[in-house]
């Protein structure tokens, strides 16, 4: 049988269309066709600006830099999450301080966020996981209290929603679009902000801190998005709802398929799951049911086995966090392909395996 691999992205020939319009152009570098891709993805996401990047992890980084954030400033944020989370913070000189999570839904669990609140806090970094978002009213209600910023890694959340409102219209808002991801550019990454003056920075920020050309006002890099990325995303952007739409059927026919066998991904009343990953958790040997699903190939993942406060790098570095609720998720969760590309035999087939290693 034909391997079911964990993603697939969803090219055709608008993209490869796209792509040679800009070659043919001669203006391949940031240009005419980025600032459409930032204008239509703000439109998307309801939000007055958007500054397109180099990838997710710059948007971190640039969104970090332009809220001033540094050394001696915190950032709380969740340790279950890919590491390009906390090492923006770190790159900043700032510390990333971790807060739990909550096992039904994998994201920051505001109250433990609040018991992390110091006078040294400077932003709350949520990671709307799996693509699902956070307690947005609950984090926002701690940013006011504390004059907090709010920075959201939606990485993993183009599209998502809590009633009606898109993830990354909450606080800052940064995208990822990686190969894999639910709106690709191959590489690439997005903030998003109402704030015209921190567009403004932003936009500084990507270009080595010029607003004009040879003029350095603020430290800057290289942060520029091509138009190349750009116009793939701009292709990528008229097929996203479809696209999610295809997510959302093929999780919701696996949780009605496999609830009695696995816990299945919670969606609280009002939020909109995009499912970059349909992950649940198993009891058992975790790592041998994920070979056991790749022997008989079905393309499952492990997203995150190690938090971030247990990884090598950050025990050197002295963090010596207890995150119980992280540290036993990241030992029983499994992601499943779930993306638009899978047929209903690829649907069932994978129930049909998921079911015949973990119902004993």
């Amino acid at each position: 049988m034909n391997n079911i691999n964990i993603a697939a992205p969803t090219m055709g020939k608008e993209e490869k269309e796209a792509v040679l319009a800009v070659l043919d152009s001669g203006q391949i570098a940031q240009g005419a066709v980025t600032k459409k891709f930032e204008e239509r993805f703000a439109a998307y996401c309801g939000i007055k600006f958007a500054v397109a990047t180099t990838s997710g992890t710059t948007a971190l980084q640039a969104a970090l830099m332009a809220h001033g954030i540094g050394a001696g400033d915190e950032v709380i944020t969740s340790a279950f999450t890919f590491i390009a989370t906390a090492n923006t913070i770190l790159g900043t000189g700032a510390k990333p301080v971790f807060a739990d999570i909550d096992e039904t839904t994998f994201n920051l669990d505001p109250q433990l966020v609040a018991a992390k609140i110091t006078p040294r806090t400077k932003a709350i970094m949520p990671v709307h996981l799996y693509g699902l978002p956070c307690d947005m009213a609950a984090l926002n209600a701690l940013a006011q209290k504390h004059n907090l910023v709010i920075i959201e890694d939606a990485a993993q959340a183009v599209g998502a929603e809590i009633d009606g409102r898109k993830a990354g219209a909450f606080g800052t808002g940064c995208f990822s679009f990686y190969a894999t991801k639910n709106l690709t550019t191959a590489e690439g990454g997005m903030i998003t902000t109402n704030d015209a003056t921190l567009a403004q920075k932003l936009q500084m920020i990507r270009q080595h801190g010029m607003r004009q050309r040879y003029l350095h006002e603020t430290l800057g890099f290289n942060f520029r998005m091509t138009d190349i990325q750009a116009a793939i995303g701009v292709a990528q952007l008229d097929k996203l709802e479809a696209m999610t739409a295809k997510r959302i059927a093929n999780a919701n026919f696996f949780s009605k398929e496999l609830s009695a066998t696995v816990r299945v991904p919670v969606v609280p009343p009002g939020y909109r799951h995009v499912y970059h990953q349909y992950t649940i958790r198993v009891r058992g040997d975790r790592d041998q049911i994920v070979e056991q699903l790749k022997e008989r190939g079905i393309g499952a993942g492990i997203y995150y086995p190690i938090p971030i406060h247990q990884q090598p790098f950050y025990w050197q570095m002295g963090f010596r966090d207890t995150l119980p609720v992280s540290e036993m998720l990241a030992k029983q969760v499994i992601s499943l392909p779930v993306h638009p590309a899978l047929s209903q035999a690829d649907l069932e087939r994978i129930i049909r395996e998921v079911r015949a290693l973990c119902s004993t």
